[in-house]
């Protein structure tokens, strides 16, 4: 299916939401051609015994009805982190849950709040191993676990809910950065080292894997030393959650692509600090137009991404803003605004 076909088919199925569901569609070859989705960010929260926040529990609910309705059907949904908010088994029941309606194979990334009250103990008992890889279609996906720190600071706390709060909060001081780890990038190196050059290489990671803002923890300690493992590649796509914001970067041969919430947006870390020089926002993210930042949907919405000969190109539909799609200029090599027609998505999934 081309890709103008298949935005036509699909928009109308998105009439009805401004969820941030990642429609991805490969263009390898005509026999290879195929699209996955991806949800991210849902931060269930458990407020007293079975009571859960409905905003945030619909919001995932949604995003799931939408992407059952997806034609042509996805082949396979990525779930970014952050499933739960505080960690709780109840919170990650309550999400796997919701998750279970999916007509289509899942796999999963963890995010600090699933990991920081038991270390993970009821995600991957539920979910499995929190970092692995898997070939589809020509493609060589790779999902990293990167919000791991290190064990002085995660022993130092007595009570493991202290801890998680800690983690939980955006601007706590008494938070560490993440990292991927020696043990990961030595098991990410030797993943590696099956494929040729020209095989296109897609990273998921919960954290940017690149430093933005480390007052914030939208950083990743070990970017550097990752980055240089997928250097050798010629087209590396690295696709995020956690920053709840639409970001862009590129790095050497590296396409940085972040996505958003189905919870809650974050404001931008230079808007809200502007007057301190402390910030490494990548210089290529585009701006969306927040009034009110904390307003549970303002500023979230979804992604149609083409990873057409291997990059990402990344069409992010912003509620609330008339008229207006950010995607990838090619003449531009940058994010520019456009209108509906210019991609020929219909305007009537305006919302």
């Amino acid at each position: 299916m081309k890709r103008r076909d298949f935005l036509k088919n699909s928009a109308a199925l998105m009439a009805a939401s401004i969820l941030p569901i990642n429609l991805v569609e490969v263009e390898a070859s005509e026999e290879q051609s195929f699209t996955f989705a991806f949800i991210s960010d849902a931060h269930l929260q458990q407020i007293k015994g079975a009571k859960f926040v409905q905003s945030w529990d619909k919001g995932l609910k949604m995003a799931v009805a939408q992407c059952n309705l997806l034609d042509p059907k996805p082949d396979f949904v990525i779930f970014g982190g952050d499933l739960a908010q505080l960690g709780k088994k109840a919170e990650l029941d309550h999400g796997a849950e919701i998750l279970s309606a999916l007509r289509a194979p899942v796999k999963m990334m963890l995010g600090e709040h699933d990991f920081y009250l038991d270390l993970g103990e009821a995600w991957m008992k539920m979910f499995g191993d929190p970092y692995y890889s898997f070939d589809h279609k020509g493609v060589h996906f790779v999902v990293l676990n990167s919000i791991l720190v290190d064990e002085g600071w995660i022993n130092k706390w007595k009570d493991p809910m202290d801890r998680m709060r800690t983690m939980a909060g955006l601007d706590d001081p008494n938070g560490s950065p993440f990292m991927v780890g020696k043990k990961q990038r030595e098991w990410l190196r030797k993943d590696l080292a099956k494929y040729s050059d020209e095989t296109p290489i897609v990273v998921f990671s919960h954290s940017p894997l690149q430093k933005i803002y480390k007052g914030w923890n939208f950083w990743t300690d070990d970017a550097e030393e990752v980055q240089k493992i997928l250097s050798r590649f010629k087209k590396v796509n690295v696709i995020y959650g956690h920053v709840h914001q639409i970001q862009y970067n590129k790095i050497g041969n590296i396409a940085f692509n972040s996505v958003m919430s189905t919870a809650w947006p974050w404001p931008y870390p230079d808007t809200y600090l502007k007057a301190k020089n402390e910030v490494y926002l990548p210089k290529m993210t585009v701006k969306m137009n927040r009034a009110d930042p904390f307003f549970e949907r303002d500023a979230t919405g979804w992604q149609f991404v083409n990873v057409a000969s291997g990059r990402v190109d990344m069409h992010y539909i912003l509620p609330n803003n008339t008229n207006r799609v950010v995607k990838y200029d090619l003449t531009k090599n940058r994010p520019v605004d456009t209108k509906y027609q210019d991609c020929q998505i219909p305007p009537q999934i305006h919302y």
